[in-house]
């Protein structure tokens, strides 16, 4: 097994803006890219990796089978919050057995920290320059060569499973079921090349639980590539039913620079909406609904996962947040002590959402083992970029 945490300087809480979470649909216009020649080097690294993968494992394990590859894939989880790398304020024990079972990487670095065109440089094996994939308003170019076309190639089966946000529909795969866009947390829509089908639950959960559908179809005589994708931890932080009190009786402490004013150093790092005291919407963000002020950019934007909600999740929701923020309304903390209550109730939706991951990861190792897959499967966790916590 593999180990491995793209880190990076990370994204301010709204760097991911597609319109589904309620930006305007304008910027979103697609862009059709001209042909793209593969750079040289990049072409004989993607092949380099490729037969590695999918033909010089079998002298390492003494047999001649091709290793099964796992990428598990999150969306903004920084490195301050795994266990493996030193967090003092969460534990991942399932995301850690992959560190201790195998390589933990502590050089690596995400070269343009935001989705799409994190994704695209993990398909492609290129910078965004060279993949045509600068911003989350490009459009990915899906001729190009990518990692999973080339398995295919080799005789890998290929699936992926979860968030896409590449706007192309995904090539190089036998089977694919994307969440459009940013996707939800509750109650999500997928969508296939043939159709588009609700679930109710939680989308990490029904991630997981159909990349391991995918899985029991598979007959075992060729090896499989499997990319599953989650929303998790990505803003807003609506975090599943059974972990809405998970923190809820402790301080989680604060980083040094929770009051930051970024005096002495370049103008634009206050222009950048990373703000926890001016950018964290109160509805959308910080799960209290009701009068109170914009945020510093002036949104007042809804949480849109509420909406998605069935009576039973929408009545464990209010009672987890509900006497929480009518105690909030009642204080009405200002100053320092505001910037501190929006920073516990921010970054505790955050952790729970990562103890979600935790709890889908180790479900997935927990399969590997019972059907006897782990020793030739490769299992890869990594997130998109970092995150600012």
């Amino acid at each position: 097994m593999a180990f491995l945490q793209v880190s990076g300087p990370g994204a301010g809480p709204a760097q991911d803006r597609c319109p589904e979470d309620g930006f305007p649909e304008e910027e979103y216009d697609l862009i059709e890219w001209k042909d793209l020649k593969m750079e040289r080097r990049a072409f004989l690294q993607m092949s380099l990796l490729s037969s590695l993968l999918a033909g010089r494992w079998a002298g390492a394990q003494g047999g001649g089978k091709r290793p099964n590859i796992i990428f598990l894939f999150t969306d903004d989880h920084a490195v301050q919050s795994i266990g493996a790398y030193g967090s003092r304020i969460n534990e991942t024990p399932n995301i850690d057995r992959l560190a201790q079972e195998g390589v933990i990487f502590d050089r690596c670095f995400c070269c343009n920290s935001i989705c799409a065109p994190s994704r695209a440089s993990v398909l492609t094996g290129k910078h965004s320059h060279a993949n045509g994939l600068m911003t989350n308003l490009d459009t990915f170019d899906s001729r190009q060569a990518t990692f999973p076309k080339l398995l295919k190639e080799a005789g890998y089966k290929t699936a992926l499973i979860g968030k896409w946000h590449l706007k192309t529909d995904p090539v190089g795969f036998d089977h694919w079921e994307i969440l459009p866009g940013q996707g939800s947390y509750y109650n999500p829509d997928f969508r296939t090349a043939e159709a588009n089908n609700h679930y109710i639950g939680y989308a990490t959960d029904i991630t997981t639980n159909l990349a391991l559908d995918w899985l029991e179809e598979q007959s075992g005589e060729e090896p499989f590539l499997l990319m599953c994708q989650h929303k998790a931890p990505h803003r807003t932080w609506a975090p599943p039913p059974e972990f809405l009190d998970l923190y809820e009786d402790q301080e989680i402490p604060e980083p040094d620079t929770l009051f930051d004013d970024y005096s002495g150093r370049i103008a634009a790092l206050k222009d950048n909406e990373m703000s926890i005291a001016g950018h964290l919407m109160y509805d959308y963000d910080l799960k209290v609904t009701g009068s109170k002020e914009p945020d510093k950019l002036g949104r007042t934007m809804e949480n849109p996962e509420v909406k998605r909600m069935n009576p039973e999740q929408r009545a464990a929701w209010n009672a987890a947040y509900g006497p929480r923020n009518e105690k909030f309304l009642r204080d009405d903390p200002k100053g320092r002590e505001l910037v501190r209550w929006k920073y516990q109730r921010y970054i505790k939706d955050y952790l729970r959402c990562i103890a979600s991951v935790d709890k889908n990861i180790g479900r997935m190792l927990d399969y590997l083992d019972k059907k006897g897959l782990a020793e030739n499967t490769m299992v890869v966790y990594s997130s998109d970029q970092g995150f600012y916590l």
